[in-house]
């Protein structure tokens, strides 16, 4: 969905010139021996050192299976230059360790740690859909009294064991006008989330359906960075947007401009688990695509929307409903399956789809966002360019080009990966 901070709509020109996400392009963590990567042990600097870098983790690193089998954990590293602003501050690398053994289970250096480590106040390099990220800079360089953000997203090869507790290793140079002076520093340590991921069934009704903006690229959800009430969260972090995709691959036919020529309008939203309704929102009118609409206000970001409550400090959000559409009130007990209301438009929404994530809290702003998996579905393909909310009407046919996936088929307990097309 278009879920953007409403004063910090990801990749448009209003927040470019107001307030701005922190952002970047994709870099990936993982166990491999690709260049950039790490696997080896490495000995911490053992006793108390004055630190160049602070660090701050935003959310506990929570695990999760996705279709490509391998378990993924995708959080935020904030990271602030605590020298003067004459001390530029050269990270090299970024290595996170299982904090008990020292053992390097991922790391990030050369442009790996470049495309996934920008200044808070940037806007997300090809956020608008429509142009490929550009490469970030090398070295990775920060100025003084500057934070960044450095996107980590570990992939753990099937069978390898999740760490307890994590610590994060920075390594660089202090460069001031006299020279550049070696550092290295182990901070920010942090357990991971034990809990396992809600296990849900599908939000909407059989059939094949486009997960669009999921983990774990460069997109609006994942990147999403959001100053709520005086401090930062990622509330779209493991958010899906799902469109309804025909025989032909199609999203939509005929006019884009219209909001029945969408699929996905007026399918119904069904209850992905039994729970209590603990919020409902109607009445907003829907958006006529395929151009995107005006920034809303705060409280209309998700536009017509039901959140139920199904576990203590987890709620299910259900978004951009069709106005007068929602069939349950606040109060309702549903059982898994229940229909909650109809695909719309409504809200930071450009087409016709269903936002669909977990929170932390009853209500979007402010929310954490953890993982989640579905029970079983079957991936039947991929789609290789970034066709989302904002672009999906405005391509030259509605007709997804859907290539195959070293994924295809069954899977159970899993979380549907960004651009697979899958049917429930």
């Amino acid at each position: 969905m278009a879920e953007r901070h409403p004063r910090n709509r990801t990749g448009r020109t209003p927040l470019r010139r107001g307030l701005a996400a922190a952002v970047l392009a994709v870099g990936m963590l993982t166990a491999s021996t690709a260049p950039g990567y790490g696997t080896g042990a490495a000995t911490p600097v053992p006793g108390p050192q004055f630190t160049p870098l602070t660090a701050a983790v935003m959310t506990e690193p929570a695990p999760f299976d996705a279709t490509d089998g391998k378990t993924h954990l995708s959080y935020e590293l904030l990271t602030t230059n605590a020298l003067p602003s004459s001390a530029r501050v050269r990270l090299d690398r970024v290595e996170v360790r299982d904090a008990r053994t020292h053992r390097v289970v991922g790391s990030l250096s050369g442009q790996a740690l470049a495309d996934a480590a920008n200044p808070v106040g940037d806007p997300l390099p090809g956020a608008d859909g429509y142009t490929p990220a550009p490469p970030g800079p090398t070295p990775t360089v920060i100025p003084g009294s500057q934070e960044w953000v450095v996107w980590l997203d570990l992939v753990l090869d099937r069978g390898q064991r999740v760490p307890k507790v994590l610590e994060h290793h920075l390594s660089g140079a202090v460069l001031t006008a006299s020279g550049a002076s070696p550092f290295e520093e182990t901070v920010q340590i942090t357990p991971t989330d034990r809990t396992a991921p809600l296990n849900l069934n599908a939000p909407v009704r059989p059939g094949t359906w486009y997960s669009s903006e999921s983990c774990c690229g460069n997109t609006h959800h994942r990147r999403g960075l959001g100053p709520i009430n005086g401090r930062f969260y990622v509330p779209q972090r493991f958010a899906i947007d799902w469109y309804r995709v025909g025989e032909q691959g199609q999203t939509w036919e005929g006019d884009p401009a219209r909001l029945t020529s969408y699929l996905s309008y007026r399918q119904p939203v069904v209850a992905a688990a039994g729970g209590r309704v603990v919020e409902v929102q109607d009445g907003i009118p829907d958006n006529t695509p395929p151009v995107t609409p005006p920034v809303p206000p705060i409280d209309e970001t998700v536009g017509n929307h039901v959140t139920v409550e199904v576990a203590p400090g987890r709620y299910l959000l259900y978004a951009h409903l069709k106005p007068g559409s929602l069939r349950v009130r606040e109060g309702d007990h549903v059982e898994p399956g229940r229909v909650l209301g109809l695909i719309g438009n409504s809200g930071n929404s450009t087409t016709p789809h269903l936002h669909f994530q977990v929170m932390t809290t009853p209500e979007f702003f402010p929310t954490d966002s953890p993982p989640f998996t579905f029970r079983k579905f079957r991936v039947v393909g991929h789609v290789e360019p970034r066709i989302w909310d904002d672009n999906l009407g405005l391509q030259p046919t509605g007709v997804l080009p859907i290539t195959p996936s070293p994924y295809d088929g069954p899977h159970r307990a899993r979380y549907p990966l960004d651009r697979e097309v899958l049917e429930f």
